[in-house]
């Protein structure tokens, strides 16, 4: 059932409690170029952004502040507008007498990050909070006075040194980073607050999430919740990052807004935003989640055991089941798969998103497939195509007990018509499950058939199946919330997901580009570069977009590398704390490059900052030249 948070107004829009989950965005221009900023701002509006969020890094920012919500108001737009707030109380203070929301980060707001290692003793640490309380509390009496709200919004990576010298880097230092602050506000009577527990990585993001939430609920708090994953990127690899986050928190009923964080123009994030909303709302409000829920710890990250079928399962990586429609298969058909046939070496090369198994149906490939990929028919024709040369082949069954069983391997997919004949299956140990899910409530259906199997004791490798229809972007998210839901919560040995489009080939690309996004940011199975890039803002000093996209066509092909690229150092050496190397605007045209959270190099010229990082790659024995082509079969 969604959690009834407290409701929290602001400029007549409320948050929380029964209202509609608002979506929001950032401004990404000059807050000191009043012109632009407002245009932007009406774009984002225009689009559906309910919140504009605008940086002020600075007094002289802060103050701006009034002009642009004076433009915005003249031109008849009275959506909120919210002052993101690091390092600078006053700032802070400034805004706070203008706007309708401040954005703070407790790690940046009264804290300078060194990175200093040190123990603290109670009384220390008391001492630090007392001082944390006469910084703090100026804005927060502020704030009461003027009827602003607040946003305390912490962010992983960007911890005060005094938080992870005593919780760590992870999801318990998040929670206390906020409730620090919190806990000063509730001192003084003031609750206009939301609260948010940002990391690029989904699933610290979701295990904060879930903790924060417990906590509040220990000391008898409600306040809303801002869902996001911060620095998800761009394209398809942000939208499945930001949809498994947010989608999987959703599913719980958590969450009042949103803000998907991409590297685009921020009038682009609030069409996702919507998609991601509406799998959820009002479609799930009242439904409840089903009674048995599998036995994991929802504040880390175990992987459910199961037993290994064939390459199923067991320790191996999640697999991919990749479904192909056509009648009549070819070679040339399979491209779309990452699978590409020379017809004049008769030989074939795989790429790095080539699918494990393939669902061929009922049609027959009338050609041998390329070695280690593998391939399902239903169960109906599996014994004609069986024996074929070169294919190794399995059945997926739709009902059971089987007359056609193969000896080693089996699909069986459950449905909510079958789930109750799950025991049938306790015996086979060639059984793997394909768990497919009514229509928009896939996630409910997968924790109930492994609740169901935890109950009779069954421990064969599972299949989480995902079909769309509808629209590339609605198939996009909805799988990333699904199946990825699951995967975070370490369920799930595989995927199978299934597009149906205008074109079967950009079909099948999408839906198997889509398995491997999904398990890459679930952190299951790493088949690529990852780039943690920020969605950019007034603070960011290069073009983001265009810088992404030059790291990444140099880059690309150092599967398992993850490069943090950053437009100013408020996102800096904190967020990159799960990156292996950092790129960081530190003025204009300097860049700053980062090993982890150490600085190897300042102030480097923009134009040859990325051949030092790929020196710095070189020196560490991370970098190798690209293939020429694709691993032959």
């Amino acid at each position: 059932q969604p959690l009834k948070s407290g409701a929290v107004r602001w400029s007549g829009l409320y948050c929380g409690s029964d209202y509609s989950i608002r979506l929001q965005s950032m401004t990404t221009t000059d807050t000191m170029d009043t012109a632009a900023t407002i245009a932007q701002s009406i774009r984002m509006i225009e689009q559906g952004c309910e919140y504009v969020r605008i940086t002020a890094p600075s007094l002289e920012e802060a103050k701006n502040l009034e002009a642009i919500k004076k433009g915005l108001r003249t031109a008849g737009y009275s959506a909120p507008i919210v002052a993101d707030i690091h390092f600078t109380p006053n700032a802070a203070e400034m805004a706070a007498r203008i706007v309708e929301k401040v954005r703070i980060n407790p790690g940046n707001y009264a804290d300078k990050k060194k990175f200093e290692q040190r123990d603290y003793s109670d009384s220390q640490y008391d001492a630090e909070i007392d001082r944390l309380r006469k910084r703090f509390m100026p804005l927060v009496k502020i704030c009461k006075e003027y009827g602003t709200a607040m946003r305390i919004g912490t962010n992983h990576g960007s911890l005060s040194d005094r938080i992870m010298n005593r919780y760590g880097d992870s999801p318990l230092g998040m929670v206390e980073s906020a409730l620090e602050f919190l806990r000063i506000a509730r001192e003084a009577d003031y609750h206009q607050i939301v609260l948010s527990m940002k990391a690029s990585n989904p699933l610290v993001m979701i295990q904060a999430y879930r903790l924060l939430v417990a906590r509040m609920l220990d000391e008898d708090m409600h306040y809303p919740l801002h869902l996001g994953v911060t620095e998800a990127g761009e394209a398809e690899e942000g939208r499945v990052k930001s949809a498994m986050g947010i989608g999987s928190l959703l599913a719980e009923g958590l969450g009042d807004t949103v803000r998907v964080s991409l590297t685009e123009p921020p009038e682009a994030e609030i069409p996702v935003a919507r998609e991601i909303v509406s799998r959820y709302f009002p479609a799930w409000v009242g439904q409840a989640a089903p009674d048995e829920i599998s036995k994991l710890d929802p504040y880390s990250y175990q992987r459910r055991h199961t037993l290994e079928v064939g390459s199923i399962g067991g320790q191996n990586v999640p697999r991919v089941i990749a479904v192909h429609a056509e009648l009549h298969p070819s070679p040339a058909s399979l491209a779309a798969l990452d699978l590409h046939y020379n017809q004049v070496t008769d030989k074939w090369a795989s790429g790095e998103l080539a699918p494990d198994y393939i669902l061929f149906g009922d049609a027959d490939t009338a050609f041998a497939l390329p070695n280690g990929i593998k391939a399902i028919y239903l169960a109906e024709v599996w014994d004609k195509f069986e024996s074929k040369d070169a294919v190794q082949s399995y059945p997926l069954h739709s009902a059971w007990p089987a007359e056609k069983n193969h000896p080693h391997l089996n699909f069986f997919e459950v449905n909510a018509v079958n789930l109750n004949s799950l025991s049938l299956l306790l015996n086979d140990p060639t059984a793997v499950l394909v768990l497919a899910g009514e229509a928009g409530r896939e996630e409910i259906f997968y924790r109930q058939a492994v609740a169901q199997c935890d109950i009779i004791g069954l421990r064969m490798p599972i299949i989480l199946k995902f079909s769309g229809t509808e629209n590339s972007e609605s198939f996009l998210c909805g799988a990333a919330s699904a199946a990825g839901a699951a995967l975070c919560d370490g369920l799930g040995d595989g995927v199978m997901f299934s597009y149906s489009g205008t074109s079967l080939a950009g079909d099948y690309a999408l839906s198997n580009r889509t398995a491997f996004n999904v398990l890459q940011a679930s952190r299951t199975r790493i088949s690529k570069t990852e780039y943690i890039s920020c969605p950019s803002c007034g603070r960011t000093l290069f073009d983001l977009q265009e810088t992404t996209a030059m790291i990444r066509k140099r880059t690309d092909h150092l599967k398992g590398v993850k490069i943090a690229i950053m437009g100013c150092i408020v996102n800096g050496p904190g967020e990159m704390a799960d990156a292996h190397y950092g790129y960081v605007g530190t003025g204009p045209g300097k860049i700053t490059l980062y090993r982890g959270k150490e600085v190897v190099e300042r102030n480097i010229p923009s134009q040859n900052a990325l051949d030092r990082l790929i020196g710095l790659m070189q020196e560490d024995g991370t970098w190798h030249a690209p293939k020429s082509e694709p691993t032959t079969r």
